[in-house]
């Protein structure tokens, strides 16, 4: 295998698809909807946080400050996200709010350690394990929206969005975590598009009020 250069895996060259506002408010709708009692503060953390699939499934108490407001992301895929501070936005405090509701309802006082999207089938019951997996009802999701996409494509839609807002790589990667260098370089173009685009827009309203200011001379 050696030989014939077979040990070497492939590597994934599709930088992905962003969802737009109106497709993700199509999916926070579906998800809130859903029976999963995990999926729609999972939904949140991967489209608003960014969060990896494994960084959501793991995430215990322990690792969020609902007072002020923000999560350390724990067991990351790369050194670079661990550790990582990821503040919330109103959306996502009130998911959390939503979700502890209902977690303490389920399981009582809540402990450091368990995991805030716990383990059972065909509902949640142990919360010292973490669920095994979030595409069941992610496809669920998906598919009463009408739309398509992949769960990874919700921490690259929020990147994408940091990127047009004009937010550097070290921002970026602050918030997301480590992003390969292909990614940064098709954010650069977003950012370069999102840049040109701001001046066009200076550059029409300027030229607006130049020609209101002519008329009522």
């Amino acid at each position: 295998m050696r030989k014939k250069k077979l040990l070497k895996l492939s590597v994934q060259t599709e930088v992905g698809k962003a969802f737009d506002s109106d497709e993700t408010d199509k999916l926070s709708e579906q998800a809130l909807k859903s029976k999963s009692p995990h999926i729609h503060l999972a939904f949140m953390l991967a489209r608003i946080a960014g969060m990896r699939d494994a960084e959501i499934r793991t995430l215990t108490w322990a690792q969020i400050d609902l007072r002020a407001k923000f999560l350390r992301v724990g067991r990351a895929k790369t050194e670079a996200g661990e550790g990582r501070t990821i503040p919330f936005n109103t959306e996502l405090n009130n998911a959390f709010a939503d979700h502890r509701t209902w977690y303490e309802k389920k399981f009582g006082e809540i402990q450091p350690e368990w995991y805030v999207f716990p383990f059972g089938r065909p509902r949640p019951s142990d919360p010292t394990r973490h669920v095994t997996t979030l595409k069941t009802a992610w496809n669920s999701v998906r598919k009463n929206a009408q739309v398509k996409g992949r769960w990874h494509d919700n921490r690259h839609s929020l990147i994408t969005e940091l990127a047009e807002s004009g937010a550097g790589d070290e921002t970026i990667m602050q918030i997301a975590g480590h992003v390969s260098r292909k990614m940064l370089r098709h954010y650069s173009h977003i950012r370069m598009v999102a840049k040109r685009a701001a001046l066009d827009a200076a550059l029409a309203a300027r030229k607006s009020q130049s020609a209101t200011f002519g008329k009522d001379q």
